[in-house]
């Protein structure tokens, strides 16, 4: 791992939350608070992709970067490629961190988390889980699990990642959280993979890389993201918020 960047792809469009990024926060829009959280992390440094000037505009006025990439993009996955490649053409980063652009929330521990299985040259993607405390989300699909097996402490090559409740029978279920650290030869050739059957089963885009034979390994840290999808979640953020913005 020489160079890590970390990504922040950030859309408009939202049916929940329309105008997400730009949504306030104490002031300012989410966009800039998840790139502060980024930077925080003190990884590398952090690009957002963004898919309208508006976002683009926010960013650098609170002396970011940003870079506008196309309207076309099925995922953020999609999008941060599109970002690396134009803002590194000559590939001097050679590790991707997506961090998602409705975490405002989001702490430097697991951003830095992401990176460790990495150490591991065999792996390709890297990911984060955190342990089902709350008995509801064991059987609730918007609850991803990834099904691993461990492989040292807090560290597990996943299996599977299911909106079913998996593994069956007594014993822990991990929450699966979104945010990615790739090896960019891994982001590369992952999207230009075609979707996969259970990908499109179960509605779930990193089964397109297991089923491709890719590796992907979890880090287990602590807590989930809050991930900011409706007024409610903006208002909790806000509350989590207040004390850092004042």
């Amino acid at each position: 791992m020489s160079n890590p960047i970390v990504l922040v792809p950030a859309r408009m469009a939202s049916t929940r939350l329309p105008n997400k990024p730009l949504a306030d926060i104490h002031g300012e829009p989410m966009i800039v608070h998840v790139w502060r959280r980024a930077v925080e992390a003190d990884v590398g440094p952090v690009l957002v992709a963004a898919d309208a000037p508006e976002i683009v505009a926010a960013v650098e006025a609170a002396g970011g970067r940003a870079v506008l990439t196309g309207l076309h993009h099925q995922s953020g996955s999609d999008r941060i490629h599109e970002a690396i490649s134009l803002f590194d053409p000559d590939r001097r980063h050679d590790i991707v961190v997506n961090v998602q652009g409705d975490l405002p929330t989001i702490e430097a521990a697991p951003v830095r988390a992401s990176l460790e299985p990495l150490a591991d040259p065999a792996v390709d993607i890297a990911t984060l889980a955190a342990l089902i405390q709350r008995p509801e989300e064991r059987n609730d699909p918007n609850v991803v699990k990834v099904v691993g097996t461990a492989i040292g402490e807090g560290l597990q090559r996943a299996l599977y990642f299911t909106r079913a409740t998996a593994p069956y029978g007594d014993g822990p279920l991990y929450h699966h959280i979104g945010l990615y650290a790739y090896r960019r030869v891994a982001l590369e050739r992952f999207v230009n993979l075609p979707p996969s059957p259970l990908e499109q089963r179960e509605k779930l885009e990193q089964l397109r890389a297991l089923e491709a034979g890719m590796r992907i390994d979890v880090a287990l840290v602590d807590t989930v993201p809050l991930g900011v999808d409706t007024p409610h979640d903006l208002d909790r953020a806000r509350a989590m918020l207040a004390g850092r913005c004042v």
